[in-house]
């Protein structure tokens, strides 16, 4: 069985493991203040061009994503994000759960605007209840979102304009940022991200690593006693260097980068022979997940050769679903699901 149904089903890069490897019985202060860490920090505020932006390390994305959002919000506070935003429809309710309300609002190939933003702030304010309400104070945005689509630089920036007119933290979950960088259709760098955003992930989960996201906080009201949060929260580890090591290796010599784009270059040979096959795609993603329109009589031949993620129903004789690749994904694999759809 050849796997293509997500992006974490391997364990990590050889170079990680190799560094893992070779520091495995070396002795270093624990929670995050070894000198892997510090390194591992040092390349991240490189990539991103911020040498002032705190760098912290958590073991997973939805771990991530509740302890940074409780960071930013008071009790009475909400965060808007897309109707299908990770942190509303596949985390369990974990950031309500800390008692903040998720604030959804429908969503385009699973974008939001800075003009729907405005309106729901507006639209709060407005009404005469307001106090009884759960008031927005952040914006959360998936990059890439959950369909493989893309923000634009402009719409980025819109986006960013319009919170910090509102004084609306903005965050960036980037679980799959690796995947969004490199996509030939990507105009955003690392830097646009620490520029425009309070705070964003780097993921490392999917991205390479055994596991592990990197936070990157800019704004200087988010960076105080975020530790703390983080120890609360049971998200501080002890042997925080196994983070900082894998990080370290990610992002020496371009590994991540090299990685995403390896990855993205062969979800697009997969596109290619979707569309030639005369299937629809769902969404226009141009990152490692797609998701062809799938007649249900072939989708029955692939699946004993191949693991995707049926996604949803599109008409009686029809289902969308989705394949990832990932940065282990071998052309070998590719060029095989190729030749099967080809053959279909």
């Amino acid at each position: 069985m050849l796997r293509f149904e997500c992006d974490y089903g391997e364990g990590a890069h050889p170079r990680v493991m190799e560094l893992l490897v070779k520091s495995n019985l070396e002795q270093t202060p624990g929670y995050g203040e070894d000198h892997y860490c510090d390194t591992a920090r040092a390349l991240i505020r490189e990539a991103c061009h911020a040498p002032e932006a705190d760098v912290h390390f958590l073991v997973g994305g939805t771990q991530a994503n509740f302890v940074v959002i409780e960071s930013a919000l008071r009790p009475w506070q909400g965060v808007l994000c897309a109707e299908n935003g990770h942190i509303n429809v596949h985390e369990t309710g974990a950031v309500e759960a800390t008692g903040h309300k998720v604030l959804a609002l429908p969503a385009r190939e699973g974008k939001i605007s800075a003009s729907q933003i405005r309106r729901a702030c507006a639209e709060h304010a407005a009404d005469a209840s307001h106090e009884h309400m759960v008031q927005p104070g952040m914006v959360y945005l998936s990059a890439p979102t959950e369909f493989g689509t893309l923000y634009t630089k402009a719409e980025l920036e819109d986006i960013s304009l319009a919170c910090r007119e509102l004084s609306l933290a903005l965050f960036v979950d980037g679980a799959r940022m690796g995947y969004g960088l490199m996509s030939e259709k990507n105009d955003l760098t690392l830097a646009d991200y620490a520029r425009l955003c309070d705070v964003f992930t780097i993921g490392g989960t999917k991205v390479g690593a055994l596991f592990g996201e990197a936070v990157v906080i800019s704004s200087p009201l988010l960076k105080k006693d975020f530790r703390y949060l983080m120890k609360q929260r049971g998200a501080m580890l002890a042997k925080g260097r196994l983070l900082g090591v894998q990080f370290t290796a990610l992002f020496r010599d371009d590994l991540y980068f090299k990685m995403a784009e390896q990855a993205d270059m062969l979800a697009m040979r997969l596109r290619r022979a979707f569309l030639d096959k005369g299937w629809d795609l769902l969404f226009d993603s141009f990152t490692n997940q797609q998701f062809p329109v799938v007649p249900d009589e072939a989708l029955e031949k692939l699946g004993r050769t191949y693991a995707f993620s049926f996604w949803q129903k599109v008409d009686e004789k029809r289902s969308a679903v989705r394949f990832c690749t990932s940065w282990a994904t071998t052309e070998d694999a590719v060029n095989r699901l190729i030749a099967d759809v080809e053959a279909l």
